[in-house]
């Protein structure tokens, strides 16, 4: 098989062990690599997304923000708030950051803020999270779905104005894997249309799409920091951006039950905050950001580099650059070379088996499974490898070699 032995050779000779007790998400922890002479290394430990060492790293900063919160006890609405929300709007550029309690409550507050709600449709792509869709249907509207562009699985901006009715309001592009979609084209077309773009960032920030970050490039946008995205707090987390005064000012009202002063309540709000000690995760983690971006922009290449010739790697649009959310690599056979990765304890993970409408709970969009087919490829091919900044080659090679010897299997 094509240079899997000095591949294997290599990745012996750089061994690095983490610390012991290192897990997996789901799958064994450890996997031995063979020889080119038929001996075997040490196992190495494998994880799908590292935490771990990425704590380690930052433990000191990381603690002390959370016992600076421990010491002061404001847990609900602290200084730590308004702190990291500045800091996250200095790092995009972008005049209004704000911090709310997760990812999808961070669309379903933006949707409300712009008043669309029951006879409004919103236009989204069917390969992604759910998130996207329900918080559509949770206020009242009908999600419209578009087919993803094959190369870069974002929403195809070729067929967006095809799906345009009088009820449109806005348009949802998720920039998918850690790429943004062409937000140029499709702030053409929502121009033209009189609509509102909505990026969901959830796995694309610190991304950039000629030179502006993720986040910045529509009137509004969201993104998530769930623990495994690029930037991650220890719980639920989300955040919206905007340069929209009066579109800030409703969006902080609806995160507070509906108004900014105390007993004062003029807009039908909910319970949207982050937590105080989130925020200051956040807080510790942003400066080490750019260095992790950059980790992750090298990893990926490198996967790349070595895999082009043996699968579909990350195509990267011109203009953008690519944080590598989750290393997406595309295979005929998905299913089986997950079961070959596995036997050689490797930890993969699928985003996405099932597009949106084929969910029993979007069944009255009256869709067929057949109508996107784009969407419905990516979703029986795709599988995601091993990806975060603390990758090390050893471990990284270990991961490439699996890869190649499965796929030189036949049974794949």
């Amino acid at each position: 098989m094509r240079d899997l032995p000095r591949l294997m050779e290599r990745s012996c000779r750089w061994r690095r062990l983490p610390d012991e007790g290192a897990t997996c998400q789901a799958f064994p922890a450890t996997a031995t690599v063979s020889g080119a002479r038929g001996g075997s290394c040490a196992p190495i430990p494998l994880e799908f997304i590292d935490l771990k060492s990425q704590y380690r790293r930052h433990q000191a900063a990381i603690d002390a923000r959370i016992r600076a919160v421990l010491d002061h006890g404001a847990y609900v609405m602290g200084p730590e708030i308004a702190e990291c929300e500045a800091e996250l709007s200095r790092f995009l550029g972008v005049k209004h950051s704000i911090t709310v309690a997760n990812g999808t409550a961070a669309l379903e507050i933006v949707l409300r803020a712009l008043d669309i709600g029951t006879g409004h449709e919103v236009i989204t792509v069917p390969f992604t999270w759910i998130s996207t869709a329900e918080v559509v249907g949770l206020v009242g509207a009908r999600p419209v779905f578009v087919d993803i562009e094959p190369d870069h699985y974002n929403i195809d901006p070729r067929r967006i104005e095809a799906a345009i009715t009088p009820r449109t309001r806005a348009i949802i592009p998720v920039s998918l894997f850690g790429q943004m979609p062409d937000f140029s084209e499709i702030n053409r077309i929502a121009e033209r249309h009189g609509l509102t773009v909505i990026e969901d960032a959830a796995q694309s920030f610190g991304a950039t799409q000629h030179g502006r970050p993720s986040g910045s490039v529509t009137r509004v946008a969201t993104t998530s920091f769930f623990p495994a995205k690029p930037l991650g707090c220890y719980g639920d987390g989300g955040a919206i951006f905007t340069g929209d005064d009066l579109l800030a000012d409703r969006i902080r009202a609806i995160r507070t039950h509906g108004g900014i002063q105390r007993h004062h309540h003029p807009l039908l709000g909910t319970n949207g905050r982050f937590d105080t000690l989130q925020a200051a995760v956040i807080l510790a983690k942003l400066p080490h950001f750019p260095a992790e971006v950059e980790a992750r922009r090298r990893i990926g290449a490198r996967y790349s580099a070595a895999l082009a010739d043996w699968c579909v790697t990350p195509a990267i649009a011109p203009g953008n650059t690519h944080v590598y959310a989750q290393y997406t690599i595309r295979v005929q056979d998905r299913d089986g070379l997950g079961a070959e990765l596995r036997k050689r304890g490797v930890p993969t993970a699928i985003y996405y088996p099932k597009c949106l409408h084929e969910q029993p709970v979007f069944a009255d969009c009256g869709h067929q499974p057949g109508d996107f087919p784009e969407a419905m490829r990516a979703a029986r091919e795709v599988i995601s490898l091993p990806m975060h900044p603390f990758l090390e080659e050893a471990q990284q090679d270990q991961v490439i070699a699996a890869v190649r010897e499965a796929l030189s299997t036949g049974r794949v």
